[in-house]
């Protein structure tokens, strides 16, 4: 099967994203969603990461495709969704290792805080995705999905990841690796996911050794039947000395089985990443601590409490996207944000406290 955009939609949808806040810099979600636009890239980046690029893409080897996740309409869905390519002869791994292939999105270290796993949080993570009817996956790996850590001495080797394999039947695989030895701690048939959308949920209690926790259940849309249906409340869900644990969705694949292969395509929606339960951080009195003038217009001045007992602010418009944060100082530039109501919040990494004010900048 060969893919080509000749032969393809190329309209290029919007994504319509919506950030979802139980309360202030506690339980959020987050939803991505496509709707119809052209600027795919762009969209899903001023969401999972609003001052980086979260997508991971062979465009620079095969520029005459163009980007390789753009959206299309889904009858049955009745919505746009995200597609995402893998060629076989001409895709590689961003121009930097040329034995496998990646078209990936994910969250990092310039992510907003709730789109990295801490340690002691519990996390649920959703998705629909899916495979061609006459999906091939290789005999090595064709990973759908990870769970993967930055940081630490362990970070190479993914902590969790859904994987079809080749085999008699071809498998879906989810695989799991405490340190750096992965293994398969389930698998399902890929036959019943091929040509089906199917739902996603995943659960995860990040913690050490007797304190992390997994869920995992697939559902096929068409019927309700569950595919997949795993859980293990004893499961080390960590990395040692990882910094945080981030998840990774699209379609990653080794070519050291490249006869198996053909050109993919891998179809993605309704991604949504939800804090069940956050790290608490303790709060002070606010009136102990003075930011002025409010209203502002080009500078916020913070009095000598704020300067003593604080490291860090972050500013963040009412509805939750984290526009500017930076070290503590006697007084901040605010000239260059939109007019609006804005919260900020003062953090001492020391000792976990943190006080939140409303500023008005005019």
């Amino acid at each position: 099967m060969k893919l080509s955009k000749n032969t393809m939609n190329t309209s290029r949808p919007i994504l319509a994203a919506s950030l979802l806040i139980g309360s202030l810099f506690t339980n959020a979600q987050v939803v991505l969603e496509a709707q119809g636009n052209n600027s795919t890239y762009a969209d899903i980046n001023a969401i999972l990461a609003p001052d980086g690029n979260v997508v991971e893409v062979p465009d620079c080897g095969h520029e005459s495709f163009g980007d390789h996740i753009d959206e299309v309409f889904d009858n049955m869905l009745d919505k746009y969704v995200f597609r995402f390519y893998a060629h076989r002869d001409e895709d590689d791994d961003r121009c930097k290792n040329f034995d496998r292939q990646r078209t990936e999105i994910k969250t990092y270290d310039k992510s907003p805080d709730n789109l990295l796993g801490l340690v002691g949080e519990e996390v649920e993570y959703k998705w629909l995705f899916k495979l061609s009817s006459n999906f091939r996956p290789s005999s090595k790996f064709t990973h759908l999905h990870q769970i993967k850590a930055v940081g630490g001495s362990q970070d190479a080797m993914p902590l969790i990841t859904l994987t079809a394999r080749k085999g008699s039947p071809d498998k879906l695989e989810l695989r799991y690796a405490a340190a750096l030895d992965q293994s398969t701690i389930h698998e399902i048939n890929l036959n019943d996911l091929k040509g089906e959308w199917v739902r996603a949920t995943e659960v995860i209690t990040y913690g050490e050794a007797g304190k992390g926790k997994y869920t995992i259940n697939i559902t096929r849309l068409s019927d309700d039947s569950v595919l997949m249906n795993y859980t293990n409340n004893a499961l080390r869900m960590w990395k040692t000395d990882a910094d945080f644990q981030r998840p990774k969705w699209g379609i990653y694949r080794s070519l050291l089985d490249a006869s198996s292969l053909q050109d993919e395509e891998v179809l993605f929606a309704d991604i949504s990443i939800t804090e069940l339960t956050t790290i608490s951080v303790p709060k002070l009195n606010e009136a102990t601590y003075t930011v002025y003038p409010n209203p502002a217009n080009t500078r916020l001045n913070l009095d000598k409490a704020i300067i003593t007992d604080f490291e860090k602010y972050t500013l963040a418009v009412i509805y939750g996207k984290v526009l500017t944060t930076g070290d503590v100082s006697r007084s901040i530039d605010v000239s260059s944000l939109p007019h609006g109501v804005y919260i900020m919040q003062l953090v001492n990494s020391q000792n976990a406290t943190s006080v939140t004010k409303k500023i008005l900048i005019q």
